[in-house]
């Protein structure tokens, strides 16, 4: 793994980005520049992850952009040089957003999940038309997209509305607009999505039967509702549970909360909103289980322990949150059955189930408390919500 010298200048009163790195070794990075809040997946304001493109766990799809389908891959391998500002892990395909503000896709197209108006699948990166998208998330088998104009756009599996288009229930295999103007970030789950707008109201659509969409109620929707509130501001998707972390740093959750992954100490479905005590950066959900950053750094796992994904050191489950050891985290990726996450010191640690060499540590033992995977110079990571991939950019 190379190391890398890595410069983050950050004006946040205009929230001015400018991200330099120079690598020994390899090309030199390009420079990026931003002047908007949060570019990216913007996990909080004046912080700006970008890097090339790295991957490695299950591959039998070439969900891992590395044109093959040899898997397991135990150990980062090096997909793309391209410098990439977000990253969307579906159950086996991924989508990511290059800093020229074009979208690629690759893996599993049996669904149309790529975007690229047919069903043939792809081991490389394939460019979806388009030079002006922005953000990028992947869940089961459909995607969404915001362009820097802030239309947003789905495109996919569609059984339960969850591309937001109405009535139909037909796979679209191109990106389709939905409606509005003002979208900000999505998050897409197993069959339902998310997305935040820029006046701060949150919209939810897709299926609902573990209420996923916030309503209250477990009826599916297959056009954008609103859930209750006006100061959301960046959605993270489980498979049938979603956390929302607002504006003043509060974090809500709700839906599946069979093994506690919600957080309110129940193992009862939650339909509508509920706070999750503490101030909180980002999160990010698997299966049945929650992972989340808070502002003073510490991270925080809930839910199903199984495989140790609960970061404990044993498989014991826990319906509100418990600390991960450690008091400089900076970002979380969240995956079917495991976790990984980058510490300020551009380190790399996983932890969880690993047969599919999901965690990134050379073989595929589990692993129940962090371990670090080879490197330090990673700025950002991406766990397959109901996959066994993993994505990081260094």
């Amino acid at each position: 793994m190379r190391r890398s010298i890595r410069v983050l200048l950050c004006a946040v009163a205009s929230f001015l980005i400018v991200a330099v790195a120079a690598t020994v070794g390899a090309p030199a990075w390009s420079v990026f520049t931003r002047i908007t809040a949060n570019p990216g997946d913007g996990w909080n304001v004046g912080s700006f992850y970008t890097g090339q493109l790295w991957s490695w766990g299950l591959n039998t799809n070439g969900q891992l952009g590395q044109g093959n389908t040899t898997s397991p891959v135990s150990s980062p391998v090096h997909a793309d040089t391209n410098t990439w500002i977000s990253v969307g892990l579906g159950d086996t395909s991924s989508c990511a957003v290059r800093a020229d503000n074009t979208l690629w896709c690759w893996g599993d197209n049996s669904s149309g999940q790529l975007g690229l108006g047919n069903t043939t699948s792809n081991t490389t990166p394939t460019q979806v038309a388009g030079t002006i998208w922005q953000t990028v998330s992947v869940g089961g088998s459909s995607a969404c997209a915001t362009r820097t104009d802030n239309t947003l756009w789905c495109w996919g599996a569609n059984a339960s509305g969850q591309l937001g288009q109405g009535m139909t229930s037909t796979q679209i295999n191109s990106p389709v607009q939905v409606s509005g103007t003002i979208w900000r970030r999505s998050a897409t789950g197993h069959n339902y999505s998310c997305a935040t707008r820029t006046d701060g109201t949150l919209w939810c659509w897709g299926n609902n039967g573990d209420g996923q969409l916030g309503q209250g109620s477990t009826t599916a929707s297959s056009t954008p509702v609103q859930v209750a509130g006006t100061t959301w501001l960046y959605p993270f998707a489980g498979d049938t549970h979603l956390c929302v972390v607002r504006t003043d740093a509060t974090l809500y959750c709700w839906g599946n909360n069979n093994a506690g992954e919600v957080g309110n100490a129940t193992t009862t479905d939650v339909l509508s909103p509920v706070q999750i005590t503490g101030s909180w950066r980002a999160a990010g959900g698997g299966s049945t289980h929650t992972c989340a950053t808070r502002t003073d750094n510490t991270l925080w796992c809930w839910g199903d322990a199984f495989n140790g994904k609960l970061g404990q050191g044993d498989s014991v489950d826990h319906t509100t949150p418990v600390q991960v050891a450690g008091t400089i985290w900076r970002m979380v990726g969240v995956g079917h059955n495991h976790a990984c996450a980058t510490r300020s010191d551009q380190t790399l640690w996983c932890w969880g189930k690993n047969a599919s060499g999901q965690l990134g540590v050379g073989n595929t033992s589990n692993q129940n408390t962090p371990t670090q995977v080879a490197g330090s110079s990673w700025s950002a990571v991406y766990g397959a919500t109901a996959g066994d991939q993993t994505v990081g950019l260094a």
